[in-house]
């Protein structure tokens, strides 16, 4: 067993490369009700990497525009704030890791999981009247605490990427057995540092165990995604295992099987051209 403590993780968190200043500001404004959309629409459009993707993504099958959005402006009069928010943070953080040293992990596998979660996620918050974007936003950063381990000690997780083939096991398994911390301990480190809300810091933390977190909770509607993305098999992963899903929250959710259906073909139809979008140029 080769541990490793949370805080030595946490002090190689603080090297990684920080959001852009506008993203933070952007995540800010969940918890505000008076923010000024002109000026933060006006920081994102200087960045213009940022632009092209953010609008790649509004003009793509993630929202059936029938007319092409141009500009941030734009796209906020269109999609409204709080979806522009969505996507900008998405763009920004696959660009903080676009690389791994460590060749046993399938980093393009990794977000293609990550981006499915997030989609389907957004569906079922919308079937359960739960906030989609914030549901989008922690699918997608669900496993983030995987990449920080992955970047920043490559070595220990080659023991981890070992243990669980091994073993045939779940990575969170292979992480508490090898290092003595799972990534979502190490996500949600991520997500504090970060400053993102606490609401989306408990999610992340807590979407492998659920349980208690309340009916309709992130957490849930993040697990539940999860679990039905790995049983789509939708990253191309051989030996990808489907995690089992928490009886309490899968009663809790009631979802009928037409709900299911509905889903699932959301999740497929804008899945391939989301992960082109996201993924293509940033793994490398």
């Amino acid at each position: 067993m080769t541990t490793l403590s949370l805080t030595d993780v946490i002090k190689n968190i603080r090297d990684l490369p920080a959001l852009p200043v506008v993203v933070i500001e952007l995540m800010n404004t969940l918890e505000q009700e008076d923010s000024n959309t002109h000026v933060l629409a006006e920081k994102v459009s200087r960045d213009q990497a940022l632009t092209a993707k953010t609008l790649r993504l509004a003009n793509s099958s993630f929202y059936g525009m029938q007319s092409k959005v141009t500009t941030i402006h734009q796209a906020i009069a269109i999609l409204g704030f709080n979806s522009v928010r969505t996507l900008v943070t998405a763009a920004a953080v696959l660009g903080n890791f676009s690389s791994s040293e460590n060749d046993a992990f399938n980093l393009q596998g990794f977000w293609r999981h990550s981006i499915a979660t997030a989609l389907c996620a957004r569906s079922l918050a919308h079937q359960l009247h739960v906030n989609q974007d914030y549901a989008f936003m922690v699918g997608l950063l669900h496993d983030i605490g995987k990449l920080v381990l992955v970047t920043r000690s490559p070595q220990h997780y080659a023991k981890v990427i070992a243990q669980q083939v091994a073993q045939d096991c779940y990575a969170i398994e292979a992480e508490r057995t090898v290092l003595g911390i799972d990534h979502a301990m190490v996500g949600r480190a991520l997500a504090e540092h970060w400053k993102f809300p606490v609401l989306m810091q408990l999610a992340i933390a807590s979407h492998h165990a659920p349980d208690g977190q309340g009916e309709g909770s992130l957490a849930s509607i993040v697990h539940v995604a999860d679990c039905m993305v790995h049983a789509l098999d939708l990253c191309g992963d051989e030996q990808d295992l489907v995690p089992p899903v928490s009886a309490l929250v899968w009663t809790s959710m009631n979802l009928d099987q037409d709900v299911l259906m509905r889903v699932f073909r959301e999740t497929e139809m804008q899945f391939d051209e989301a992960s082109h979008i996201l993924v293509s140029t940033q793994v490398r």
